[in-house]
């Protein structure tokens, strides 16, 4: 076996235990399947200290039949803005009705937008809430509850005019919430007491996001759904599952500004604090069969003297993840590490400036199709020198082929000395074996970085590219096993082998590309790596089939780049270019 073929032989070893992994662990993961308790349970933990949000949110859950009904249980707030659209419950207070305007089900521009918050009892019930505890166990004043009729000084909310909700406990607390909202989806609320009785009032504030039942998951075991949050300076990150394992299935966090909410693959609804105060934080489960989910904030103790006021301000951000608007929040009201509620991964500080050139690229071109291309080539630059030092070690490994078989049959089988004087000889030459490897294990971050950005960034849902390609963020929606779509049935819908049918015209495109950079260089001479080599495009083809079609494009265009790369130093080498002849023998015309 030649230096060269060993070579390949561990490139694509590599690239097969890669793709292997991935597959498994993050292309095709079973959708998350909600967990049945063993012991039914309806309590709530109650945060050491500070107490807990009043307990009727542990209290078993009615379901309305149908969201408007859920909706009509409450007078209510219209809200309506350039991005959203919904309303604000009077009753408790609560902001449980937001609908995302520029954001469609499917890529269908009739379908109905998206409805991500819903109130209590409705379908789906996820929803914002703001309230107050008392130190008190005696003899404590009346505060507003869930089930509190708050007044309100306007019956519509808009970016440019708050609302007023008001409520007097009849025994000097005077209770104020102004709400504000923005042209994106940032709720700013504040809070105030004003105490007109004549003994101090001691209040805890607190704010919650509940989330009740497990939501359908995108099934992407490289995203991250469930809770999230930073607290302090610490992000902290739970999914539906783990909280479950939790002791009480709780989990508590102590820290200095930050905020806590849920996210899915495109959306998020969180709570925020003031950023300047301390509050405890928790993650936490309740009930049965049907689980309620819920993070919230409880920040330190104020005690309101007689005749005194006190103000607190809260964020409540309910809406899309947009790169943009998330950095925007981070710098203004300052929210911590606010773009942590994209899950960018391990390889953070690729994935960011990838997404970054990307976007750049986009508004250059106007299609972010186009902005990958340009992406490949940019990437194919960067790794310019390095790839061409691997070719000119292919194309000398090649010349040195005659050397190493004198080498082999001078030693014949004692392998120790012809290692030794294969060394001699690669060092003599000045050629580098494991070369060849190189750029396709700096490849590896790259494509892993673009596939993150392909799948959290809600940028790219719905982003078309030209002809039959209306998502890049979803797999090419053509298949040669139903004739690409002339029979009537779906091949990634049969049992076991369905992910591996997604079989489209662009994976077809990438297995080709790959089979002729494999027909680049000199066929083995062993007929089981001959095998191997000739079905390897294939096995890519069928793993990579129910990928982002984003992803399978640059790799289709990223394999045509390497063949011209490679072809174009070959020549320049003076190594003779195997292309044609290997694809004369293939076939049979040689």
């Amino acid at each position: 076996m030649t230096e060269n073929t060993k070579n390949m032989l561990m490139a694509a070893a590599l690239s097969m235990i890669f793709i292997g992994l991935w597959d498994y662990f993050y292309a095709f993961p079973e959708m998350e399947r909600q967990r049945q308790a063993q012991v039914e349970q309806q309590r709530m933990a109650k945060i050491p200290k500070l107490g807990a949000p009043d307990k009727s949110a542990a209290a078993p859950v009615k379901i309305a039949r149908t969201r408007e009904e859920a909706l009509a249980e409450s007078p209510r707030i219209a809200v309506d803005t350039r991005t959203i659209s919904g309303s604000i419950a009077l009753k408790g207070g609560r902001v449980d009705d937001v609908s995302l305007k520029n954001y469609r089900q499917t890529v269908d521009p009739t379908s109905p937008i998206i409805t991500l918050l819903s109130p209590e009892n409705a379908p789906g019930a996820y929803y914002a809430e703001l309230g107050y505890l008392t130190g008190e166990t005696e003899n404590a004043p009346a505060l507003p509850t869930t089930e509190t009729l708050w007044t309100a000084d306007s019956d519509k909310l808009t970016s440019g005019k708050p609302v007023t909700l008001s409520w007097d406990n009849g025994q000097g607390l005077v209770f104020k919430r102004v709400i504000s909202v923005d042209d994106e989806y940032l709720f700013t609320i504040k809070d105030s007491v004003e105490n007109k009785s004549a003994k101090p009032a001691p209040l805890y504030t607190f704010s919650r996001v509940i989330r009740v039942g497990r939501p359908p998951s995108a099934g992407y075991a490289a995203l991250h759904e469930g809770y999230v949050g930073v607290i302090g300076d610490q992000a902290e990150e739970l999914t539906y599952d783990k909280i479950e394992k939790e002791p009480n299935y709780t989990k508590t966090f102590k820290g200095v500004g930050g905020w806590v909410g849920f996210t899915d693959k495109y959306w998020g609804a969180v709570v925020a604090p003031a950023q300047d105060i301390a509050f405890e934080a928790r993650y936490m489960a309740m009930g049965g069969a049907t689980k309620t989910y819920q993070a919230d904030t409880v920040s330190e103790p104020k005690t309101i003297e007689p005749g005194a006021s006190a103000e607190t301000t809260t964020y409540v951000f309910a809406g899309a993840k947009e790169i943009d608007t998330l950095d925007a929040y981070k710098a203004n009201p300052g929210l911590k590490r606010f773009d942590l509620l994209i899950d960018w991964g391990w390889f953070y500080f690729i994935t960011r400036p990838m997404f970054r050139l990307i976007d750049f690229l986009y508004k250059l071109f106007g299609n972010f199709g186009v902005a990958i291309l340009a992406v490949t080539v940019i990437v194919k630059l960067a790794f310019l020198p390095l790839a061409n030092k691997s070719y000119q070690s292919i194309a000398k490994m090649k010349e040195i082929q005659p050397k190493i078989k004198e080498l082999k049959e001078k030693f014949g089988d004692d392998k120790q000395a012809f290692n030794m004087a294969q060394m001699e000889l690669y060092k003599r030459e000045k050629v580098n074996p494991a070369s060849g490897c190189l750029p396709v294990l700096l490849q590896i971050p790259v494509f892993f970085s673009l596939y993150k950005v392909l799948v959290v960034t809600i940028e790219m849902r719905h982003a078309p590219f030209f002809g039959w390609i209306k998502d890049l963020s979803a797999p090419d929606p053509t298949n040669i096993f139903n004739l690409f779509g002339l029979l009537p049935f779906d091949p990634t819908h049969v049992a076991f082998f369905g992910p591996y049918l997604a079989l489209g015209v662009w994976p077809l495109v990438m297995g080709v590309t790959m089979w002729l950079q494999m027909k680049m260089n000199p066929e083995p001479t062993d007929e089981i790596q001959k095998t191997m080599f000739a079905w390897m495009p294939v096995m890519f083809t069928f793993t990579m089939g129910g990928f982002a079609s984003g992803l399978v494009i640059y790799w289709s265009w990223n394999n045509l780049l390497s063949i011209t790369q490679q072809g174009v130093i070959m020549k320049r080498a003076g190594v003779k270019f195997e292309l044609w002849d290997n694809l004369r023998k293939t076939f049979g015309l040689a």
